[in-house]
């Protein structure tokens, strides 16, 4: 009777070892080894298994726990209030040699992984951050986000060629603001099939990822503000972006959304007739193998739209636009201090510096009642202008 009690013991902590889900670390290289480093007092629950789940201890701030090459360890934590509390009150993993990470990041939340319910803001904020030896990304199985939950996650992993996959299609503002910020390796983005963006949502996302060829499907319609901006900003390698058929815009939804995008050869179509305050800031700005814009069917402009879209754009020959009228502002600050009460202004436009060092002949298609105006901040010196 009691070798059957045992056994029956033994069978059921088999099953939930074998039924959790924990966020693994395994070694690809000797010397490897990894910790966590908590900022602003921070202090969540961590624990690692180096045999398999039978034992487990605390993992200490500031301590390195050395993984053999080939060697698992097992991670989990109960922290039904997160991980990470601020931008300012964190836990980042610390990462040496070569280790590869599997299982779900979840598992650091419920201690099993079976969650995907991101319980707080900032939750995951930097947590692998500047790990240039993680080669591989853990399961982000969340379905339900919150505000910056992966903000900064994988910052500076220069080891990455892959990205995980993200579930969600309902976002956070935030979220993914950062996420994989100057992975200089990472070929292929992951797919995003949220409809529904929130406000900068996907922030920075790509920032400076220099090897990524290739760029993930964007089917959104309607935007918020700052949802795309800076999203592929320095993508050197990218050279078609993805379409963009939004019709309902935001302030600042396209802002430096491909700027320093040096190969970039073609351009989104941008269907939207009504544009939002500094839609377009900075869009292409330093594509330097774009030769063609792609039209612009807005009649009417709205502040700092166009600012700066096309600047530096040294190989840009053609441009069409809708617009009737050019849009100038007069924009002032009131400087008072003991010494001195003055009023600062400068003369602003909406198409501010747009066609700032394009190339030096090229073609301006617009409409008849669009008066001729010359300059960066209009249509270029040396340009043709064709009415329609």
């Amino acid at each position: 009777m009691i070798k059957k009690i045992l056994l029956l013991l033994f069978l059921c902590a088999t099953s939930a070892l074998h039924a959790a889900n924990y966020l693994t670390f395994t070694a690809k290289a000797d010397s490897s080894s990894f910790g966590i480093y908590n900022v602003g007092g921070n202090d969540p629950d961590v624990q690692y298994s180096l045999d398999g789940g039978k034992t487990w201890e605390r993992l200490k701030n500031n301590t390195l726990i050395d993984l053999p090459n080939k060697k698992k360890a097992l991670l989990r934590g109960y922290n039904p209030q997160g991980i990470s509390k601020t931008y300012g009150e964190n836990t980042c993993f610390v990462i040496t040699g070569r280790i590869a990470a599997s299982g779900s990041v979840m598992s650091l939340i419920d201690g099993k992984g079976e969650t995907t319910v991101i319980p707080n803001d900032y939750c995951f904020y930097h947590l692998f951050s500047r790990c240039e030896s993680l080669t591989q990304t853990p399961q982000l199985p969340a379905t339900t986000l919150a505000k910056d939950c992966y903000g900064g996650m994988f910052v500076g992993c220069t080891s990455l060629t892959q990205a995980p996959k993200l579930p969600a299609t309902k976002l956070a503002d935030y979220c993914y603001s950062g996420m994989f910020t100057e992975c200089t390796n990472l070929t292929k983005a992951p797919e995003l099939p949220a409809t529904q963006l929130t406000k900068g949502c996907y922030f920075g996302m790509f920032w400076g990822c220099t090897s990524l060829a290739q760029a993930p499907k964007l089917p959104a319609t309607t935007l918020a503000g700052h949802c795309y901006a800076y999203m592929f900003t320095e993508c050197t390698n990218l050279t078609k972006a993805p379409e963009l058929p939004a019709r309902a815009l935001a302030k600042n939804c396209y802002d430096r959304m491909f700027s320093g995008c040096t190969n970039l050869t073609q351009a989104p179509q941008l269907p939207a007739e009504k544009l939002a305050t500094e839609c377009y800031t900075e869009m292409f700005k330093g594509c330097t193998n774009l030769t063609q814009a792609p039209q612009l069917p807005a009649k009417k402009l709205a502040t700092e739209c166009y600012t700066e879209m096309f600047s530096g754009c040294t190989n840009l020959v053609e441009i069409n636009v809708g617009f009737t009228k050019w849009n100038e502002e007069y924009r002032f600050e009131v400087i008072e201090r003991e010494e001195e009460h003055r009023i600062d202004g400068e003369s602003s436009s909406s198409t501010r510096n747009w066609l700032s060092g394009v190339a030096p002949n090229g073609t301006f298609i617009c409409p008849r009642e669009l008066p001729k105006k010359s300059g960066e901040s209009w249509i270029p010196e040396g340009w043709k202008v064709i009415k329609n």
